[in-house]
């Protein structure tokens, strides 16, 4: 979940039609009620504590036709004004996945939300966003902070449960059928 600042340019209200075509830049955008937000790069950690995510479910998803997982896809959340979140993982079930690859955002929630915390990220914008994920119809929500090597699982916006690094098991099977891990392997 990199750092989230507020674009000064872009006072004006913004449809997710708009933020599709903005100029492509290093920078990743997220559109919360019309207002662009714009992401911060993400460092080396970030980068590969998503890599190491993107590929256990990978490893997992192989030839069980149970869904896809992406990285970084706006998903249009809500309209009028419209809001786009782009987590850093994401899980779609196969019944789920559009019949035509969309070549814009995916309307309509993931079923699963992983989000990788920065380091500046504050407590209150994390939990606006996860309640967010809830109220727009995502099953399961995964805050992942490698600098503390924890996982907290959401399964609802309230009583979330923190896995620590080492033997805690990561199961995931009511949302990604069969997938489980051990903590200390996402942050291998």
């Amino acid at each position: 979940m990199p750092s989230n600042h507020f674009m000064s340019e872009t006072s004006r209200v913004v449809t997710a039609e708009e933020l599709e075509r903005f100029p492509s830049d290093d920078r990743r955008y997220e559109l919360v009620e019309g207002r662009v937000v714009r992401m911060s790069p993400v460092g080396y950690q970030h980068g590969r504590t998503v890599a190491r995510v993107l590929f256990l479910f990978g490893q997992h998803l192989e030839g069980r036709n149970l869904g896809v997982v992406v990285t970084e896809v706006g998903f249009k959340l809500a309209s009028n004004p419209d809001t786009v979140r782009a987590p850093d993982v994401a899980f779609i079930r196969q019944d789920r996945i559009p019949s035509s690859d969309p070549r814009g955002f995916l309307t309509g929630p993931p079923d699963l939300a992983v989000e990788m915390l920065s380091p500046d990220d504050r407590p209150a914008e994390i939990e606006a966003k996860v309640d967010e994920y809830f109220a727009r119809g995502v099953a399961l929500v995964l805050v992942i902070d490698a600098g503390l090597k924890t996982v907290t699982v959401f399964r609802s916006p309230v009583s979330p449960v923190t896995l620590r690094d080492g033997d805690d098991l990561l199961d995931l099977n009511d949302v990604v059928p069969g997938f489980s891990c051990q903590v200390h392997e996402i942050f291998e």
